[in-house]
């Protein structure tokens, strides 16, 4: 079923106090703040609104029963893997700056790749998370990386990289 949505605009068109919405509507957060500055109710058939539940990504449950899944490949690194791309102006140390942060972190580097165009770079590592790593503060950590300016950092975690890049 196709969704519908409400928009601030279509609250800022509507005539009355009260506009009834379907099960299936998504009210946007810019359309419930204009309703709520104009004294309009949104509300369902059924009483007041409530957001309809997720159906796409990869935690909707009908993302599960819908969507191909995609096989964990052979090695894969079971939840623990993130995938960290650099680039930036090259310099010295910019290699050593980085693998020493992710070891630091208790990640354990399994492939990088580099190259270099000119004065630029771009690195990307695979990296295999300990037990005890955060993949919220090593996202944090890494991404804060290259504070003169010369390089961005940035983490995704592999299972998000893999249904991201699948064919």
């Amino acid at each position: 079923m196709t969704r519908r949505f409400l928009t601030a605009e279509d609250v800022r068109r509507a005539a009355g106090n009260e506009i009834v919405v379907d099960a299936e509507t998504v009210v946007t957060p810019q359309a419930l703040e204009v309703a709520r500055q104009s004294g309009i109710t949104i509300r369902g058939a059924g009483g007041s609104y409530a957001e309809p539940q997720p159906d796409r990504g990869p935690d909707a449950s009908r993302a599960v029963t819908k969507l191909r899944q995609i096989p964990e490949p052979e090695g894969a690194l079971k939840g623990r893997g993130l995938i960290v791309t650099v680039v930036g102006c090259n310099r010295p140390g910019v290699l050593a700056e980085v693998s020493a942060a992710i070891a630091a972190l208790g990640g354990n580097v399994n492939d990088i790749s580099q190259k270099m165009v000119d004065q630029y770079f771009h690195m990307v590592f695979v990296v295999e998370l300990s037990g005890s790593g955060n993949f919220g503060d090593v996202k944090r950590e890494l991404e804060a990386l290259g504070h003169e300016g010369d390089y961005a950092v940035s983490v995704m975690h592999e299972r998000v990289f893999r249904f991201m890049h699948r064919v």
